[in-house]
């Protein structure tokens, strides 16, 4: 199959360099995904699949093998080999026909990126499973697994009851935003669905703008780069769907107990016996450096996933266990015309698991939970269980939550209809305020929506500042910050001093706080897998869950007023000229291979603002992870529905597509769908 030449496909192009492809068949469209994929995120699409095989390494260097030795010890490609192996026959085709538009795009792709020669690297053709294995590699943290071995040590430090000290409620490293306005409160009568997904910001960006039409169905959306059609967010014109995280626990860790034996290592199970334990070693090529062999042990459980003087830990993870990702859904999500469609289509999602909205244009509302929550005892939420014990088995599967929507619906990863299958959620702060500013207004537009994506106000900021009016034996300089506190707004506006100041402010109490006597035994260097350390560090735990911590009835001997009295008067020392928190709070990317010459925006809001843009309290003020996009879903009439996203459309830096939409983002501004074909620009031969 040729390219744009064949009359079975043709690529299209808006002025944002966005492609709308339109096949004769949904084989053919899928191919026209992926090829045409290729030729725009060559570079991006061989990162992905390298991690996801544990092999990105052997292109970019030793800082590469921490994940790689994960990836295989967690056995994330052979799961999905497992999970494609298992999928009905017309699935795996259309997979399959992705896979092939890849490699017949992959060689013209690289040779547009100056990425690969400077890497020295050449792209392979993929195996049928690789978009599988990029899904799992994608998402195999998104549940947060790790958090467990951070509850573990703070269980053992300050005892049982201390397990969940540090909830935020929810970890600052997750959450999205999405809310669905029924047609009785929008200007046309219909209902309008939008939000943005917070995800680390990549360049090239996590979510690819894009367009799929065939006789059978005409579908917009953003597709995750590597993977066909469009699993998170898409509008069919009858209908639209979008998700956040659902904040679910689904992966377990087990604490195993190993000994040799005379044909490898057995590991002692539930019933008392020593079962077999599958055993094999595997070879970590390293740019620039030696190789690294690779232990992969897999007990009953789950793959092995630490196993040093600390701990052996197992992971059991649904599509290890089930041999299913849930990827039927994503070519029935493409054929839906209604709530309904979307629905069944869910039925059979599994990974990961995701709150749901969608509507449609006969006033068909759906919000609901998606995806494989095993049953099993509620102390496998909270840490490792031991492997020997068989009250921690897995019991079936949990019944999704779903609920009827009674004005507004808001996910914002908040408490709500997950709250049965998880244990830490984000705080309320998003959600309460979606809710506010929806209420102000019976008339929404799709534009008017782009001024709820913009909101920066901190309710989480209450808290510390409610400690101010009574402290005491304040300096002048310390008294008078106080009271530029107390007056300031709680917006976390770009060009605001006040914000700025407040940030500098929280990092001098968290820093306090996190050195203060009671958590001295939490402040060691962590040890173990050195991929689990980000969720390891003291200062960050105290600086995400700094709300809590200084609320909470628990550690009676923490001094807050003190810190917090300290942190003012070591604010008001701090002789650096004033700036506005844009000038702090700026943009930082993932870059495989950093580019030193980039120039990145200063950005407002903050991570528990509706603009979600999170730095690290207590350690660095810029900005990791944002809206990996923006989207507002018309369902009055899909031209109408505006997105965006951090970069642009195209995966090669210089091109004049790659960060075009950059700006506009920064701004929290969006850009015009269009579906008028003769508006749209056909790719050359």
């Amino acid at each position: 199959m040729s390219a744009v030449t064949t009359e079975a496909y043709e690529v299209y192009r808006d002025s944002w360099g966005i492609p709308h492809l339109r096949a004769s068949d949904p084989l053919r469209l899928s191919y026209a995904q992926g090829r045409t994929t290729a030729l725009d995120r060559a570079w991006q699409l061989e990162v992905e699949r390298h991690r996801a095989q544990g092999s990105s390494a052997s292109f970019l260097g030793a800082d590469c093998v921490p994940w790689d030795r994960f990836a295989r010890q967690a056995r994330l490609d052979d799961t999905a080999r497992r999970c494609f192996e298992a999928l009905d026959a017309d699935t795996a085709a259309w997979v399959g026909a992705y896979v092939d538009g890849v490699n017949a795009g992959l060689a013209e792709g690289a040779a547009r990126d100056g990425r690969f020669a400077a890497a020295g690297h050449t792209p392979a053709p993929w195996e049928p499973w690789v978009p599988l294995s990029i899904w799992i590699g994608t998402h195999i943290l998104f549940a947060g697994f790790a958090t467990k071995l951070w509850r573990d040590r703070v269980a053992r430090t300050l005892g049982d009851a201390a397990t969940t000290l540090f909830a935020t409620d929810g970890p600052g490293t997750a959450g999205s935003n999405g809310w669905l306005v029924p047609g009785d409160r929008t200007a046309t009568g219909a209902a309008i669905i939008a939000g943005d997904p917070h995800r680390f910001i990549e360049d090239p960006g996590v979510y690819q703008q894009i367009r799929l039409a065939c006789p059978e169905y005409d579908v917009l959306g953003l597709a995750v780069p590597g993977v066909p059609g469009l699993a998170h967010f898409g509008h069919a014109g009858s209908v639209a769907w979008a998700i956040t995280n659902a904040m679910a626990d689904y992966q377990d860790l087990y604490t195993e107990r190993l000994r040799p034996a005379a044909y490898g290592v057995e590991a002692l199970g539930p019933d008392g016996e020593w079962e077999p334990v599958a055993r094999h070693t595997e070879t970590v090529t390293v740019a620039g450096g030696e190789d690294v062999e690779v232990e992969v042990l897999e007990t009953a459980r789950g793959p092995v996933i630490v196993n040093d003087d600390s701990a052996v830990l197992s992971l059991r993870y649904p599509p290890r266990v089930r041999a299913d990702l849930g990827f039927a859904a994503l070519p029935a999500l493409l054929h839906a015309r209604t709530v309904a469609d979307v629905d069944r289509a869910l039925d059979g999602w599994a990974e990961p698991v995701n709150v749901v909205h969608a509507a449609d244009s006969e006033g068909g509302l759906l919000h609901r939970v998606a995806g494989a929550v095993p049953l099993r005892e509620p102390a496998n939420r909270l840490r490792p269980v031991p492997a020997w014990d068989a009250r921690h088995a897995w019991r079936g599967w949990a019944e999704t939550p779903a609920e009827p929507v009674q004005g507004f619906a808001v996910m914002a990863n908040a408490r709500g209809i997950a709250s049965p299958l998880g244990v830490e959620f984000a705080p309320p702060h998003r959600a309460d305020r979606i809710r506010a500013l929806l209420s102000g207004a019976a008339d929404w537009s799709p534009k008017a929506m782009a001024e709820v994506h913009r909101d920066t106000y901190l309710a989480s900021a209450g808290p510390l500042l409610a400690l101010l009016p009574d402290l005491d034996a304040l300096s002048p300089a310390a008294a008078a910050l106080r009271e530029r506190l107390l007056a300031w707004d709680r917006h976390m506006e770009a060009d605001s001093t006040d914000a700025a100041v407040f940030a500098a402010f929280r990092t001098a109490v968290v820093r306090g706080l996190a050195a203060d006597p009671v958590f001295a035994d939490l402040a060691g260097a962590p040890t173990g897998p050195e991929v689990f350390h980000p969720w390891l560090y003291l200062v960050p735990r105290v600086g995400y869950a700094l709300e809590g911590l200084l609320t909470t009835p628990q550690l009676p001997g923490l001094d807050r007023a003190a810190h917090v009295r300290a942190a003012l008067e070591a604010t008001t020392a701090d002789d650096a000229p004033e700036t506005t928190w844009s000038e702090r709070h700026r943009l930082t990317p993932w870059q495989a291979v950093p580019d030193p010459e980039a120039e990145w925006p200063g950005l407002g809001g903050d991570h528990d603002c509706v603009n979600a843009t999170s730095s690290v309290p207590g350690v660095i003020d810029t900005v990791a992870r944002a809206s990996a996009a923006r989207y507002v879903w018309d369902l009055a009439d899909r031209e109408n529905s505006l997105w965006a996203v951090p970069l642009g459309a195209d995966g090669v830096t210089g091109s004049a597509h790659h960060r075009d939409q950059l700006p506009l983002w920064a701004r929290c501004e969006l850009v015009p769908v269009v579906t008028d074909w003769t508006r749209l620009t056909k790719d050359p031969s």
